[in-house]
Order: structure tokens, then C-alpha cells, then sequence
């Protein structure tokens, strides 16, 4: 899928939300893009269940998962338990051996600092473990 189709795909799954979670994501999808310009978006894991997919963004591997949920917006790091997280932005998927999450939910304020550092962690996570093969 080129960047620009999986643009347009990301792009049709916040118009779907219709509400604060379409708003959300399209924020939080703005920083993830943001923080490096090696930033990839695509859409993966189409299935029945969920046929639009869920949009993922990676540089040298995936960086993080965006998705609505019922209450919140959840990123995704799948190697978030390596990552220093001084601002304590991770709030689910702590008991997890590799993966954690941020889970945003209505009102919360998004700390965008924060949140880029995260992302340029993954980032140079997933560059050395590149390095290292």
C-alpha cells in the first residue's frame, strides 16, 4: 500500500468515528508524524471484524498503533516496556512483557512533548535492533 493510500485509509477511519475519538486520533496521528520525518503510515490487520484496519505508523519497524476504543484512544508501543518513560505517559498494558499503551480518553490533554520523545525512543529502538542484525 503506497503512503498515500494508507493515508487515505487512516483518513476514512477518523471520519467514521464521527466524535471525539475521530478528533483524537487525527491529533495524536499529527505528533506520531511529527516527531521524525522517516515516519511511514499504513494500515494493517483488515479483517472482518474490523475492515478498515488499524492504522500503524513505523520507521525501521513499527513505531506505534493507533486505535478508538468504546471510552478511549489507545497508541500502541509493541516495545513500549523498553522505552524510559520519565513523564509516565504509559497507563495500560503494564503487566505486559514488551507491549505498552497510552490510553486517552475524553478531556485528557494530550502531552505532545512527551509523546515524541516516546516515539524517538521506538524509533531508535527499532534502529539498533536493525543495527544489530
Amino acid at each position: 500500500m503506497t503512503q498515500s493510500a494508507a493515508s487515505n485509509d487512516v483518513d476514512a477511519i477518523i471520519e467514521k468515528a464521527g466524535d471525539w475519538r475521530g478528533e483524537m486520533l487525527a491529533q495524536l496521528r499529527a505528533i506520531v508524524l511529527g516527531a521524525d520525518p522517516g515516519v511511514v503510515e499504513e494500515v494493517k490487520w483488515k479483517k472482518p471484524s474490523r475492515p478498515e484496519g488499524v492504522p500503524v505508523w513505523a520507521h525501521d519497524g513499527i513505531i506505534c498503533t493507533g486505535e478508538m476504543l468504546k471510552g478511549a484512544v489507545r497508541l500502541t508501543f509493541p516495545k513500549g516496556a523498553a522505552l524510559k518513560d520519565p513523564s509516565g505517559l504509559f497507563n495500560t498494558r503494564l503487566d505486559s512483557k514488551s507491549v505498552r499503551a497510552v490510553d486517552i480518553r475524553e478531556g485528557d490533554a494530550v502531552h505532545a512533548g512527551a509523546l515524541k520523545a516516546l516515539i524517538r525512543g521506538a524509533i531508535g529502538l527499532n534502529g539498533s535492533a536493525n543495527r544489530n542484525r
